[in-house]
């Protein structure tokens, strides 16, 4: 009985303080234009910083639509600038006849299907790194199908489940990616070099081919996992090995460690393409 008299003791003791200081701002405020100017401030400063709060947490839990909105966006870019990337090369291809060119440029973006996907885990500090993506066999995904994004190669799908895909890493000691110096430079294999966040070395190069810093080094096209001309890193410092090939540092453009959305590659050709040689 003592303690329940002593809980009712501490809530009429509260209410009694609350109700004096309720009395005492009003009295304040009533007492003067000067005092009302403060204790209205005083509301309005205490208001403003519980509403800037309550804006700060609902930007922070709406930040996740946003980023998956302008990921999207993004993919559907991307998506038409190898459109017309594409169709551009097929033009090129020939000039004796227009209508060929036309029927050439309208195929070409048919080669390759694209997909967006979200990384959901990615491993950064082995020498055998995986990623998993949120896609899988019922989104229409296989095996062998490449990871990619506008800045470089990610990974090549090597498992399905129904809705998730396991990838090997670029950043695995297992995976080589063909690509070429420029545009239209020599070719060779480009590899991680196992141990940095952004750097590969891209082997195979004649010695007698003058190559820059700074050269951009790009997916070659021979590969039928990924398309060609996606931007993969800079030309560093370069030794000869065996008096023959050139090994070059490459500054990948990609961090893999800020990596969240990515963009699936399957080429539809690649079946036939694997018949044609084996029955060679």
């Amino acid at each position: 009985m003592t303690g329940r008299l002593k809980i009712i003791s501490i809530l009429f003791n509260a209410a009694i303080f609350i109700a004096l200081e309720i009395a005492a701002l009003s009295m304040l405020r009533n007492n003067g234009a000067l005092q009302d100017t403060w204790v209205m401030k005083g509301f309005h400063a205490v208001y403003a910083y519980v509403w800037g709060k309550s804006e700060s947490i609902k930007h922070y839990f709406s930040l996740n639509r946003e980023n998956r909105e302008l990921a999207m966006e993004n993919f559907m870019l991307s998506g038409q600038a190898r459109h017309y990337r594409e169709m551009y090369a097929g033009l090129q291809e020939s000039t004796r006849d227009s209508s060929a060119e036309v029927a050439r440029a309208d195929a070409a973006p048919g080669r390759f299907r694209y997909a967006p996907a979200s990384i959901i885990k990615i491993s950064n500090n082995k020498q055998h790194n995986f990623i998993i993506v949120d896609k899988g066999a019922e989104d229409g995904i296989t095996p062998q199908s490449g990871i990619i994004t506008e800045k470089g190669v990610i990974g090549i799908i090597s498992a399905v489940s129904r809705h998730y895909s396991y990838a090997i890493s670029f950043r695995n000691t297992g995976m080589t990616v063909s690509a070429r110096i420029g545009r239209t430079g020599p070719v060779g294999s480009l590899t991680w070099d196992g141990k940095s966040t952004c750097g590969a070395l891209l082997n195979e190069i004649p010695h007698h081919i003058g190559i820059e810093k700074g050269d951009t080094v790009y997916t070659s096209g021979f590969s039928s996992i990924f398309p060609p001309d996606i931007p993969l890193g800079t030309v560093g410092e370069s030794r000869i090995v065996n008096g023959a090939t050139y090994e070059i540092k490459v500054g990948l453009f990609e961090d893999f460690k800020a990596l969240r959305y990515v963009t699936l590659v399957h080429n539809t050709g690649r079946e036939e393409i694997k018949q044609l040689v084996s029955g060679q």
